[in-house]
């Protein structure tokens, strides 16, 4: 492993163990400054991201995801003061209990140490992780990917800054370089790194998850269904799904599959019209098909293949699968959903309450539109991903997600018999 990689990496799990006693004054004063410094600097990151997004195709899916302009700024930096103004998770007494031999026994939250992120074309989340990271005493190792390299760059130089302003280890952030090679050196570094998190394609996620020497929790990945029952309202169904769809389908909560209920078929064509709009193209199976091929643009529709399901699109597609029942659309999901989000539009409470049961994910939804599912929209402010798995953090993970616990133990002088 390169010297210099480690060295690094030794430094900053040197400061992550002053970060946990932080005042929150400190903490709160660096989060803000670097808000300000975000629309200050503005054009420099701009600039930065301008060279990174030339090196790319606007075409491509990731496109989106890498694109940073004034007003996505203005958004990230109003997040970060949602993070600043939230409430610390540390030192907060989770369980205390007095025990007969006179032990005093408290539960008490304490970070995680260093979060080693993974992450591909997306520099929002070189702020989001740090602000969240540092609010609840973590040091951050990231590793963006190479078509962002000069965005991260140039915010990790902002970061940096702040932190030498207050007086706080600088350290205590470290973006590695764009390579494989660092990739490799960071999931093997068990004694400097506490827990590695992926942001980004399945691809990536299943790659960090058999090679990592370090607890992994996976994010990332959406393979997202929304099934419209026969109780299902049209006029919501059409909003829901073109907002799924369409509002920003680069990323994870993104709708991928439209399950639709047969006795439905003969409202598809209204459900997705507002998708025209957009130019989405749908694959359809034989009886949605034949439901959309008088009304829908010719050029947009095609018959699905089995490669369409399952499919995390991360575009303007839509694969559209027809059922007989809420039991073949459960089956459906539970095969291809990759438990991030899934949804129900339907009037029927029996339903709605069996499948908001029944159905395996992060987040659930009746009659609403998975576009929803991140830290913002629940309340969390901003959010270092979102979990798939069910071990210590499941859907957006936030403040609380970031930190463990430990026992501390007060006596007296007491011994065990």
């Amino acid at each position: 492993m390169p010297l210099p990689l480690l060295r690094q990496l030794a430094r900053t799990k040197a400061a992550s163990r002053s970060l946990g006693t932080l005042s929150e004054k400190t903490i709160t004063a660096v989060l803000l400054d670097l808000a300000d410094l975000l629309i200050k600097e503005s054009k420099t990151i701009l600039r930065a991201n301008g060279k990174d997004c030339a090196r790319m195709n606007e075409s491509d899916p990731r496109y989106d995801r890498l694109l940073l302009t004034m007003e996505r700024l203005k958004g990230i930096a109003s997040e970060t003061r949602t993070v600043a103004g939230l409430p610390s998770p540390l030192r907060r007494v989770l369980e205390e209990r007095k025990r007969p031999n006179g032990l005093h026994i408290k539960k008490v939250t304490v970070p995680l140490g260093v979060i080693g992120i993974i992450y591909e074309a997306r520099p929002n989340v070189t702020v989001d992780t740090f602000a969240l990271c540092f609010k609840a005493g973590n040091a951050v190792v990231l590793k963006g990917g190479s078509d962002a390299k000069d965005s991260n760059a140039a915010i990790v130089r902002l970061i940096r800054s702040v932190l030498k302003k207050h007086r706080v280890n600088e350290h205590a952030i470290l973006l590695l370089p764009p390579d494989r090679q660092a990739v490799e050196t960071m999931l093997k570094a068990v004694d400097m790194i506490d827990v590695i998190i992926p942001r980004g394609s399945q691809s990536l996620i299943d790659f960090v998850r058999k090679t990592s020497s370090i607890p992994v929790i996976e994010t990332g990945a959406g393979i997202v269904h929304t099934y419209v029952d026969v109780s299902g309202d049209t006029k919501k169904a059409a909003a829901i799904v073109f907002n799924a769809k369409t509002r920003r389908p680069a990323v994870c909560n993104a709708l991928d599959t439209l399950i639709i209920h047969q006795s439905k078929l003969k409202d598809l064509p209204t459900i997705v019209k507002p998708l025209l709009a957009k130019n989405v193209e749908i694959f359809a199976d034989k009886s949605a098909y034949q439901a959309l091929k008088s009304s829908y643009d010719p050029k947009l529709l095609k018959l699905a293949t089995a490669k369409h399901f399952g499919t995390e699109f991360l575009s303007l597609r839509l694969s559209i699968k027809t059922v007989k029942n809420q039991d073949e659309a459960l089956k459906h999901i539970d095969q291809f959903s990759s438990k991030h989000s899934e949804a129900i539009i339907a009037e029927d409470q029996k339903i709605i309450q069996r499948f908001l049961s029944e159905v395996d994910a992060a987040a659930v939804y009746a009659n609403a539109s998975t576009a929803f599912t991140d830290g913002a929209q629940f309340g969390m402010g901003a959010e270092i991903g979102i979990s798939t798995q069910k071990l210590h953090a499941r859907g957006p993970m936030g403040l609380q997600e970031l930190t463990s616990y430990k026992w501390i133990v007060e006596g007296e002088g007491q011994t065990r018999q």
